[in-house]
């Protein structure tokens, strides 16, 4: 008794070069994705400067006018310094120039004043005489006229016998031991000290006491 079911035959499937590979999400970008990087685009391409022809004027620019301006201001300046300088100089000669001219007339005005002194002097030698007293006094004579002189000029000479030791006007030469003077006192002169107004020409030359 045969079988009356016919055999099952294998379905034959059309074969193809290389079979079909489905997308994957890493093949794709997303709507949103792809919508943000345009928008990123977009706002890029709007923040860069857009290239011109030349360099954009940014309002620092110095002109040929303003050039020609700072040079004379420079000009001027230094032709200024110039003559300050000029100036300057001319006025420090000048004060020396006038400084030297009054220290000449000054020596100028004192030795005339002393040419009367020393002439008195000449004749003091010349006198044809043998006494002391004559001698004394033309010598008193010529002396008075030296510190009438001195006193005129402002020169005025320091006391200092019978005063307190004073190192500001006194020279101490030495010092002697005495039980009839004060400690320190001015004992002897042995060269007379002179002032002319606040200013020491030279100290008094003095022996001291020591008790």
């Amino acid at each position: 008794m045969h079988d009356e079911h016919p055999t099952p035959q294998s379905e034959s499937h059309p074969q193809t070069s290389e079979p079909a590979r489905a997308a994957t999400p890493s093949d794709e970008t997303p709507p949103e994705t792809a919508a943000g990087l345009q928008d990123e685009e977009a706002t890029a391409t709007a923040a860069s400067p857009t290239p011109t022809g030349g360099d954009a004027d940014n309002g620092d620019d110095i002109g040929d006018d303003d050039v020609a301006e700072l040079r004379r201001e420079r000009d001027e300046h230094y032709q200024r310094l110039l003559r300050t300088t000029a100036e300057f100089d001319n006025y420090r000669k000048r004060t020396e120039r006038e400084r030297r001219d009054r220290a000449e007339y000054a020596a100028t005005d004192l030795l005339t004043d002393l040419l009367p002194i020393v002439d008195d002097l000449e004749r003091a030698l010349a006198a044809k005489t043998k006494d002391a007293d004559v001698y004394r006094r033309g010598v008193e004579i010529i002396q008075k006229q030296l510190l009438d002189l001195l006193e005129r000029r402002g020169v005025t000479p320091i006391q200092a016998l019978g005063a307190d030791f004073d190192p500001n006007v006194h020279q101490a030469v030495t010092q002697e031991p005495s039980d009839r003077h004060r400690d320190g006192e001015v004992i002897e002169e042995l060269r007379r000290g002179y002032t002319m107004g606040d200013r020491l020409l030279r100290p008094a030359m003095v022996k001291v006491a020591q008790s």
